[in-house]
């Protein structure tokens, strides 16, 4: 007696959901299931989840000898997600469930012991692949909610293992759920407004500027002075997510944590990690690559609060990120790649106790243990780094001051319109401009290109540094509606470089 049966599911590796064969073949033999196929410890033990969900709902379990081919042999698998699939091929192997329409399928769960299915990670990157595919998806309806992001799959939510047995035996009980339209953004009612910020306006225009061309901000003043406070408000001032963007961070926040939450579709995220963090914390790693925070954080905010704190090896591994908007992590089986196109806000005091420069006096820093303290933020990493900016303590007077203030809606505008004209010129935000589209978009008169030299040359920045003011100079000009650049933009885009050089 031999029997054969095929059922397709799908591996993760990084956020991509690989198609993998489940090929269950059953022979004359002592009793006996194997799993090949470079299985992870969590995949082996499945034998034992299945073996315990046949019973329990009421199928009897094989006595023959059970080999269970995972395809492509050379691709690695882990946890439980290929239990549904092994026990629907056991089934079909030995004739308990009609096997001619499996193939129309795409089967992920794990098993409890009781034949009940729990939930998976990964599920949107599997839900986009299934609908390439154009084949049906079936998974446990705690998962039902995540795959329904993706727009025209049909999705068969199951309870329990006799669900989907009962559906394939000719008794189509599941209805499949179709989502037509990607779903409404919701509402970002926890995101502070920045009419809450009083005074700041100094570092109110450089966080709009920020907003409008996606670039990197780092702020540097005493504590108190609502650093964190102007962060938090960043998500509130930046343009709306597109579908493509939305559907992007659901899928690495789906492959990283148990599920995404479907109330938090369309906001931007905004990660703020501890500066206790590891290397492997913020860019993402382990012997089966996760994402890290720069990725969690793509198309959003990445806040690191006391910059100096974090160890200095840690911060130099965004280097990379920053400058390439990914993350390739490699390890000795396979390599994954995420995407970590972020926008860093960073905030540090100008010294240890972080009162240096305050009028009070208070400050008893020696030189030395400041220029120890500052040099913690290397050179090349404040390079990449477009917008410098001082917050200074507020005077009481304003503290006091009820007058009314920019609502984060109105400054959402401007920065919607100038996004907008990036978009149409270049396809993308001023931050990601390249030397050629530099060159294109952000002329300069000869005027204001002795200025920029002389300012280069005073305050001693890099080549780097001079391009990133020219961006920042182009986004200063959209937020105008200049079709130029002009001295005015070109002025205020070189003072958020002064501060790199100070002391």
């Amino acid at each position: 007696m031999m029997s054969l049966a095929i059922v397709y599911s799908r591996a993760q590796v990084g956020i991509e959901a690989l198609p993998v064969t489940i090929e269950v073949h059953i022979t004359q033999g002592l009793p006996n299931l194997s799993i090949v196929g470079l299985p992870e410890a969590a995949v082996k033990e499945s034998k034992d989840r299945v073996r315990s969900a046949l019973i329990n709902s009421n199928f009897r379990p094989p006595q023959q000898r059970v080999t269970i081919n995972l395809a492509p042999a050379d691709l690695p698998k882990e946890g439980g997600r290929f239990d549904l699939p092994i026990a629907l091929g056991i089934l079909a192997a030995m004739g308990q469930i009609p096997s001619d329409t499996l193939d129309q399928y795409e089967f992920i769960g794990e098993l409890a012991l009781t034949g009940e299915l729990r939930p998976v990670r990964g599920i949107l990157p599997m839900a986009l692949q299934v609908r390439r595919a154009g084949r049906k998806l079936v998974l446990p309806d705690q998962n039902a909610d995540e795959a329904a992001m993706v727009s025209h799959v049909s999705i068969l939510s199951i309870k329990h293992l006799r669900d989907i047995c009962n559906h394939l035996d000719q008794h189509p009980t599941i209805t499949p759920r179709i989502t037509t339209e990607p779903p409404n953004p919701a509402l970002a009612h926890h995101i502070g407004d920045l009419s809450e910020v009083r005074g700041q306006h100094h570092a109110k225009r450089a966080l709009e500027v920020a907003a409008a061309g996606g670039h990197n901000l780092l702020m540097v003043g005493p504590p108190g002075t609502g650093k964190t406070m102007l962060a938090g408000r960043m998500p509130s001032i930046l343009p709306p997510m597109t579908e493509a963007e939305a559907l992007e961070t659901a899928t690495i926040v789906s492959v990283a944590s148990a599920g995404f939450d479907p109330e938090t579709w369309g906001i931007r995220p905004f990660r703020s990690p501890h500066h206790t963090a590891s290397g492997v914390a913020l860019v993402g790693g382990g012997s089966q690559p996760r994402p890290g925070e720069v990725s969690l954080a793509h198309h959003g905010v990445l806040f690191l609060d006391e910059l100096p704190e974090f160890d200095k090896r840690v911060l130099e591994v965004l280097r990379e990120p920053l400058e390439s908007g990914h993350i390739t992590i490699s390890r000795a089986a396979h390599q994954a790649k995420f995407p970590s196109n972020f926008q860093l806000i960073a905030a540090m005091n100008p010294c240890p106790c972080g009162y240096l420069g305050d009028p009070s006096g208070r400050c008893g820093c020696h030189p030395d243990i400041v220029r120890r303290y500052r040099s913690k933020v290397s050179g090349p990493l404040v390079d990449r780094i477009d917008i410098h900016i001082e917050v200074p303590n507020l005077p009481r007077s304003e503290l006091h001051n009820t007058a009314a203030r920019e609502t984060s809606e109105i400054v959402r505008q401007r920065v919607l319109i100038a996004r907008q004209q990036q978009l149409q010129r270049c396809g993308k935000p001023n931050r990601l401009l390249n030397n050629r589209e530099i060159e294109q978009f952000c002329q300069l008169s000869p005027q204001d290109e002795r200025l920029l030299d002389r300012a280069i040359e005073q305050l001693g920045l890099s080549a780097r540094a001079w391009h990133r003011i020219l961006k920042v100079a182009r986004t200063i000009a959209d937020l105008s509606r200049s079709e130029s650049i002009h001295t005015s933009h070109l002025t205020e885009a070189i003072t958020y470089r002064r501060l790199e050089r100070q002391g």
